[in-house]
């Protein structure tokens, strides 16, 4: 018998985050969803998952100043992103032209997850006729994004909303979009190429278009 797809097969494990359907309960990096995204900042919740425990005060401020300081675009990217605006083209497809775009600096996590903002920013700037905002490197990670839309230090209450929201997608096991980057990392390739085959996945309609039906849904009940 032929089973359909990878049912019933295990094709990894992990120690990153757990998703019980069932139950309704995520636990990333072995604490529950509920009790870290309303705690931790994004800094905290990223240095998690790739150390394994929380961060001390002295490695926090470290992480925070580096992923502060590779923040800027290349000009090569922000032409790509300006080309992208012009011509309409989809954002998801934008990110992934422009995310390719971060190897000609690094190809390095960090400087994946300092640039990406910056570029979705960017993108949504661009898309509006405004010009884009370089970002601070006195705001965290969260505030850094807000600010990067509207020239507005963010409040609070707002860069806490976006926080919580950040830590509640940051790692949801292996999906589909993850299962694409651990191919493409298993085959010798770099993490750039990784994250930008991830995002081809995540734009499907039933893995990152998902959540619009569902909360069209939620809204109409």
């Amino acid at each position: 018998m032929v089973k359909s797809g990878l049912e019933g097969i295990v094709a990894a494990t992990t120690r990153l985050s757990d998703v019980d359907g069932e139950r309704g309960e995520l636990t990333i990096a072995g604490y529950d969803v509920a009790e870290l995204a309303a705690q931790a900042t994004f800094e905290e919740t990223t240095w998690l998952l790739w150390h394994g425990a929380l961060p001390s005060g002295r490695q926090l401020t470290g992480f925070r100043s580096e992923l502060a300081a590779r923040r800027g675009l290349p000009p090569a990217t922000v032409a790509l992103l300006r080309e992208c605006a012009t011509a309409r083209i989809d954002p998801m497809d934008a990110l992934g032209i422009a995310a390719g775009t971060i190897s000609m600096v690094s190809d390095d996590a960090c400087a994946i997850v300092a640039q990406c903002p910056t570029i979705v920013a960017t993108l949504w700037r661009l898309r509006r006729g405004g010009d884009p905002i370089a970002p601070r490197s006195d705001l965290g990670h969260a505030a850094n994004f807000l600010y990067m839309l509207d020239g507005q230090p963010p409040d609070a209450e707002r860069t806490r909303g976006l926080e919580t929201y950040l830590n509640t997608v940051v790692d949801h096991g292996l999906n589909a979009s993850t299962f694409t980057a651990r191919v493409i990392t298993s085959t010798g390739s770099d993490l750039v190429s990784a994250v930008v085959g991830a995002l081809g996945a995540l734009k499907g309609p039933l893995h990152g278009g998902a959540p619009g039906p569902a909360l069209d849904l939620v809204f109409e009940i």
